[in-house]
């Protein structure tokens, strides 16, 4: 039964080398390595911080990224809506231009064309006139040819010019 019941001294010699260690452990290995534990406890702290910082900062980032592309879309659609009216405001200018300038050039071939027309009836006239004179030329030539019928004539154009 020895082995079992352990001896008085050895328990005392155990106790007193089981606290020889303890005060030695206390003394020199119990405050670094509680120290190391609270060290890394507080490492761990702020690595968990400065993550929840980050993840806040990535969602801050975040929503600033969706406004920015709201606005950007926004700008685009404005950007386009101005394009649009810019572009159909020259097409209105062009078409009000080009109607302007048929009107224009309608005009000037309305004037070209009376113009000729006037010039032709002139023509015409002057034309008409001269060939008027030729026959009259004729007629009397032909009527003043002889001596007698020169005489009546001319008497029968006093005694019309007196009544008239």
């Amino acid at each position: 039964m020895g082995l079992i019941l352990p001896g008085l001294g050895l328990i005392f010699w155990t106790s007193i080398a089981f606290l020889i260690v303890f005060f030695l452990l206390k003394k020199y290995a119990w405050k670094p390595i509680l120290s190391s534990l609270n060290e890394r406890e507080k490492k761990i702290d702020d690595a968990l911080k400065a993550a929840e910082l980050a993840e806040q900062r990535m969602k801050d980032i975040q929503a600033q990224n969706e406004d920015l592309l709201a606005e950007a879309a926004k700008e685009r659609e404005t950007m386009l809506r101005t394009a649009r009216e810019a572009s159909e405001k020259m097409i209105a200018e062009a078409k009000d231009k080009a109607q302007a300038e048929a009107s224009k050039m309608l005009e000037q071939a309305r004037a070209s064309i009376n113009n000729e027309k006037m010039k032709a009836m002139t023509e015409i006239k002057n034309e008409v006139g001269r060939l008027s004179l030729d026959i009259a030329e004729k007629i009397l030539r032909e009527k003043l040819s002889d001596a007698d019928k020169q005489h009546n004539s001319i008497e029968k154009l006093l005694n019309e010019a007196s009544f008239n």
